[in-house]
């Protein structure tokens, strides 16, 4: 039998590949990556407080409005208060519809990640040419905004047969859209080398807690339980440990009154990670000798 595969990248088992260390000597990278996203009134995709079937009316789009209006700014104090650095994947559209997010994250000397036009449309369904577009579009309005992306997650995490050479083309050097490791690694486009970063589908809380209908709770213990299994492991390799928020998930003061004592705990562990943004986990692993990195 024949499978369906793909030329992207060949397998490789994590117990099998030459041992590095991040920078400072840490064996754990931390990543806080926050989803910023605008979406159309009443058609179009989205997400839905009550669950996967979502109706576009009014009410589903003023909870996602709330991210844009309060959660954003609750998390990044919380983010401040805590001297946390974050990445965050940015719709296009939000950044000229909300006019004061890209210099707040700026300030904070944060990085802007491409994340399409609007999460009102998704990109693996458009002819390579309107992809073509699309990704242009996505890079060109965060340049605009004064954080130039180099760094990619398609909006539902979805990818066409064509969306690695399409960014490499672009001038990406990094993407997030393929949960397979717990270690980056390269992957193959017709334009070069393209890296792929650990970005958890898992440790996520739209599908936890739109999806699953977890409690923030119950999303906290997640993350700390994750925490401390990686810590663990990563005496024998390096490895990296993703959160991927949403500001009208997450924003919510239910869920970030536990998130807080989350990181909290993970913090108490400062002096042994690195604390980093996926950008600096490129420029670190392009830095490192030829095959060290499958």
């Amino acid at each position: 039998m024949t499978l369906a595969a793909h030329d992207r990248y060949d397998h490789s088992a994590i117990i099998h590949r030459p041992d590095y260390r991040w920078p400072n000597g840490a064996r754990l990278a931390l990543l806080i990556v926050n989803n910023i996203e605008h979406f159309a009134y009443r058609e179009g995709l989205g997400s839905d407080s009550t669950g996967p079937a979502t109706v576009q009316n009014q009410r589903p789009y003023a909870w996602r409005d709330y991210g844009n209006r309060v959660g954003l700014w609750n998390l990044l104090a919380l983010l401040d208060e805590l001297d946390l650095p974050a990445a965050h994947n940015c719709n296009a559209a939000v950044l000229d519809h909300c006019p004061e997010i890209a210099p707040a994250l700026l300030a904070r000397g944060d990085e802007l990640i491409g994340h399409g036009r609007t999460n009102s449309e998704r990109q693996d369904t458009l002819p390579e040419a309107e992809e073509r577009r699309l990704i242009a579009d996505s890079r060109d309005t965060l340049t605009r905004h004064g954080g130039r992306p180099r760094g990619w997650l398609g909006p539902y995490i979805a990818q066409s047969a064509a969306t690695l050479d399409l960014l490499a083309e672009a001038g990406f050097t990094y993407c997030l859209d393929w949960p397979a490791d717990d270690q980056p690694f390269w992957m193959r486009t017709r334009a070069g080398p393209i890296l792929s970063i650990p970005y958890s589908v898992e440790l996520n809380d739209s599908p936890a807690m739109v999806m699953r209908h977890h409690t923030g709770r119950e999303f906290a213990a997640m993350i700390t339980d994750q925490f401390d299994e990686m810590l663990a492991q990563s005496t024998a390799r390096p490895l990296v440990m993703s959160i991927v928020l949403h500001p009208f998930i997450l924003g919510q003061p239910h869920r970030l009154r536990p998130f807080r004592l989350a990181l909290q705990h993970i913090l108490r562990h400062r002096d042994q990670l690195w604390i980093a943004r996926p950008g600096e986990v490129f420029d670190h692993i392009a830095g490192l000798p030829p095959g060290v990195v499958p």
